[in-house]
């Protein structure tokens, strides 16, 4: 008998947990190697986790909802004896996890509610997530310190800190004297986050209740923490897409022929804005505390509606060192694996800048909410055929011209209304003077 150990994989720079949604498989099952073996969440993205090895599954270490470190074991498959290479495995990928010892992930989970784990003499860890959301919610570290941790070894998860944040005023008088005083401190932050958790008004009249599902709960709570984080103010232009509009008409065909891509509008709207970011580079940048961090990758965040009816943003890595092809091709595949549901974690990660392209649902314009950690965002308006008045050397004419509102929310901390306007109008104009007769 060779049992080996499955673990949390890795599955970006920033996520350090994930919560188990569903498993596939029971103990006794069979299961094939690269066959998923459960569901999970992260903050960011549904995944599924497949098994490294084909075999008999003996054990699983944790239950649906339940949330899981990085790296921790999940379950134990008898492999027959016949996968001694996988065995050696499951200890590398296990070094990723913040435990020294994977083994005793299941058995932490058992316990009850343990005391917080301090350790590297005093220094407890927490998690990139569970510190931002500290930061935004005025949670000082002496709190952090004495709040108790339902994760491995006491840790806290996002779970403990936002229950915490939402019950904090009527949990004050409970806690013990240490963490009175600091705890009474940020009392303005607390109204705000502690509504929901006020009992629910009766529903009558003929209506339908819906439940919000995770990643509806999980979009509304990024919303409303975008607007409390950041001053919002948004500016709208227009843009003359008429030659864009001509241009992709005429090549759309000959493109896919030639490259096996549909190229859309937003790569060309893409190519435009990160040579505009370029320009204003402010624009691409995020605030911690009094210090602005200026990004030097263009890393293109594309709000995408999902079959659902949520929305999730994958990010196109690297968007100005890309041609058009390539922001066609990256485009279409992150679009494809959102609706299959098919996203990796990593797909969603580290987006410097958002585009939501509003106009796919006929809408002239919007005021988008900027996307956290970043301090703009930019919709696309839908493209109307209006009568404009052109210049031309004769004099001015009025023509039918394909026109399109843009509208740039940005935060008000860091980005003024002379380098917002700026911005966006330099987007307008790339658009309007892109070449009719490009070559593919």
């Amino acid at each position: 008998m060779a049992i080996v150990d499955l673990v949390m994989p890795k599955m970006g720079e920033s996520i350090m947990e994930a919560t188990v949604l569903k498993w596939h498989k029971a103990p006794g099952d069979h299961v094939k190697m690269d066959e998923t073996l459960l569901d999970i969440a992260t903050d960011k993205v549904d995944s599924e986790v497949p098994s490294t090895v084909a075999g008999v599954i003996t054990e699983l270490l944790y239950q649906v909802n339940d949330v899981v470190p990085v790296g921790s074991v999940i379950a134990r498959i008898d492999s027959g004896g016949a996968a001694a290479a996988p065995v050696a495995a499951a200890p590398a990928a296990a070094n990723n996890a913040p435990q020294p010892a994977p083994q005793a992930a299941a058995p932490v989970q058992q316990a009850a509610a343990p005391a917080p784990a301090v350790e590297n003499n005093g220094a407890r860890f927490y998690s990139p997530l569970v510190l931002n959301i500290a930061g935004q919610e005025g949670v000082s570290m002496a709190e952090l310190e004495s709040m108790p941790g339902t994760g491995n070894e006491g840790r806290v998860t996002k779970k403990d800190i936002l229950s915490y944040v939402a019950n904090r005023g009527n949990a004050a008088p409970q806690q013990a004297a240490p963490v009175a005083q600091p705890a009474a401190a940020p009392v303005s932050a607390a109204p705000a986050v502690a509504a929901p958790a006020a009992p629910k008004a009766p529903v009558t009249g003929n209506v339908e209740i819906i439940e919000m599902d995770r990643m509806r709960k999980l979009i509304a709570d990024h919303m409303v923490r975008s607007k409390h984080t950041s001053p919002h103010v948004t500016s709208f232009t227009e843009a003359d897409v008429t030659n864009i509009v001509k241009w992709r008409e005429k090549v759309k065909g000959p493109f896919e022929k030639k490259y096996g891509e549909k190229i859309t509008f937003t790569p060309i709207f893409f190519e435009a804005i990160a040579n505009c970011i370029k320009k204003y580079p402010m624009i691409n940048s995020s605030l911690d505390g009094d210090r602005i961090i200026v990004k030097k990758d263009i890393n293109l965040g594309m709000a995408t509606a999902l079959p659902t009816g949520n929305l999730i943003v994958p990010v196109i890595k690297n968007a100005e060192t890309k041609n058009l092809l390539g922001l066609t091709r990256d485009v279409n595949a992150l679009a494809n694996a959102a609706r299959n549901n098919k996203l990796k974690a990593d797909d969603t990660q580290a987006g410097t800048f958002t585009v939501t392209n509003v106009g796919t649902f006929g809408s002239l314009m919007g005021t988008p909410i900027i996307n956290q950690p970043q301090v703009a965002i930019l919709a696309l308006g839908v493209i109307k055929k209006r009568p404009m008045v052109v210049e031309t050397p004769d004099g001015d004419v009025i023509a039918i011209r394909h026109m399109m509102y843009l509208s740039l929310s940005y935060d008000h901390r860091i980005v003024d209304g002379s380098l917002g306007a700026s911005f966006l109008t330099a987007v307008a104009n790339e658009l309007e003077a892109f070449d009719k007769n490009r070559e593919l």
